[in-house]
C-alpha cells in the first residue's frame, strides 16, 4: 500500500532511538527519549511545484522536526507520521 500526502505536507517514518548510553549502559524503554529524527518517505505533488520547498526535502533525506507535530498513522504494520512541511526544522545531510 502506497500513502500520498495531500497538500502541504510530507510522510515521515522515524528512525530507531539508541537503546544505549555512549557508554555502553543499556536504558529501560520508560528512560529512552523519543527522538525527532526520522527519514522522509513520501512528499506532496504540491510541494513538488512551489519555488520555495521545492528542493528542500527529498524522499530519503533524514530530517529533525517539531516535538509535538504531526499526526501518527500505522499502515501495514509500520508506523508513520504525517507532518506539515513547516515542522521540518532541518534536514540532515551528510
Amino acid at each position: 500500500m502506497k500513502i500520498n500526502p495531500i497538500g502541504e505536507r510530507i510522510v515521515i517514518h522515524k528512525l530507531e532511538k539508541e537503546e544505549t548510553t555512549a557508554s555502553g549502559i543499556v536504558l529501560p524503554t520508560s528512560a529512552q527519549e523519543q527522538p525527532q529524527y526520522a527519514e522522509v518517505v513520501a512528499i506532496s505533488d504540491k510541494l513538488s511545484g512551489q519555488e520555495e520547498y521545492k528542493d528542500a526535502v527529498q524522499i530519503g533525506d533524514r530530517v529533525i522536526y517539531s516535538k509535538y507535530a504531526g499526526t501518527d498513522v500505522k499502515l501495514d504494520g509500520e508506523e508513520y507520521i504525517v507532518i506539515k512541511i513547516e515542522d521540518v526544522l532541518a534536514v540532515v545531510r551528510d
